[in-house]
């Protein structure tokens, strides 16, 4: 495996130069069943010696404890890396296991200061609504988020599941430097409206899940695989005949990763990668894990280019894919597209 840096990308017309991949740190403290504490730390140190320097949290992410957790990292090597983390999703008042979507002033005030605290730093590189309430008016969230940038707070503001329409109207306000969604070789929904609004914005886009949450690298086949407390389990798409139905979608995967002499991860990665040049914008996935040796196939995932015979063979998987990629599609962009 070599030491190679990967190559760069910037977020937005005026943000920051980081590498073309990115990493989503969620897992490390959140949703996906135990994790080794030590080996998360050695991953994140890893994912640096390779060029990666955007690192994707959230307030959501443990409550917390996900902030908490890479604060140490972010500390050691505040001046070599990227710091995204966001705000919206509340903990239901009456419900502490329910989250609400919450983007007024107030609430966005207090997650910001909580936020700084947790991650200890005095600003935030990249600071994204992580979900849209569509009863409060996307100008006034956006203004406040302005407001934070005036005052020294937050660098860049960032959107997650937003539509086409949605991403234009925030912009018109103050300039978004990047758009998280799910996109990968499972889920390209995104590519209708919100990816051409992107590109003419001169907006980033940051892909989460570019591996479908591990299913198409393989290490997981139903959701019956995954510890009980896996956040998987509740996904439609890996339960049941959809999972039965979605593994055998990999089958084109497979033969592309025999010819390259790579992984299933590696060709998900490369599609992802090359919907930079296939849509002309700049696109920052951000792949999770929990191990170095992830780390190190991801990133040389950024180095693979598919033929277009290669293309042309896994460009027919995503509209065969079978369930929805929430159980609540209303607060993804798809469902109010």
């Amino acid at each position: 495996m070599t030491d190679s840096r990967i190559a760069t990308a910037r977020l937005g017309a005026t943000g920051p130069e980081v590498g073309v991949q990115g990493l989503g740190c969620m897992g490390m403290s959140f949703a996906y069943g135990p994790s080794d504490a030590d080996e998360s730390r050695a991953t994140l140190e890893r994912a640096l010696e390779l060029g990666v320097t955007l690192y994707d949290t959230a307030d959501a992410y443990g409550a917390g404890e996900n902030e908490k957790f890479l604060s140490p990292f972010f500390r050691a090597h505040r001046d070599e890396l990227v710091i995204a983390t966001k705000f919206a999703l509340a903990i239901h008042p009456d419900d502490p296991t329910r989250r609400i979507i919450r983007n007024d002033a107030p609430y966005i005030r207090q997650c910001v200061e909580a936020s700084l605290k947790r991650l200890d730093v005095d600003v935030i590189d990249l600071y994204y609504m992580h979900r849209r309430d569509v009863n409060v008016p996307l100008e006034e969230t956006v203004g406040v988020m302005a407001e934070l940038v005036g005052e020294g707070k937050i660098k860049q503001l960032g959107l997650s599941e937003v539509t086409g329409e949605e991403l234009r109207t925030a912009h018109a306000v103050h300039p978004i430097a990047a758009v998280q969604s799910e996109w990968s070789l499972f889920s390209r929904d995104i590519e209708a409206k919100v990816v051409p609004v992107a590109r003419d914005l001169g907006v980033t886009l940051v892909p989460y899940s570019p591996l479908g949450r591990g299913f198409l690298t393989g290490s997981f086949a139903k959701a019956e695989d995954l510890t009980a407390d896996d956040f998987r389990r509740q996904q439609p798409r890996y339960t049941g005949e959809n999972a039965a139905a979605n593994a055998a979608l990999l089958d084109p995967i497979r033969t592309v990763a025999e010819a390259h002499g790579a992984t299933l991860g590696q060709i998900a990665l490369a599609w992802v990668q090359q919907r930079a040049s296939v849509h002309g914008l700049p696109i920052v996935p951000i792949p999770g894990t929990r191990k170095p040796s992830r780390v190190e196939e991801n990133t040389a995932a950024t180095r693979i280019v598919l033929t277009e015979e290669e293309l042309a063979l896994l460009e027919p998987i995503a509209a065969k894919v079978s369930g929805d990629r929430y159980a609540d599609m209303r607060f993804a962009s798809a469902g109010r597209e």
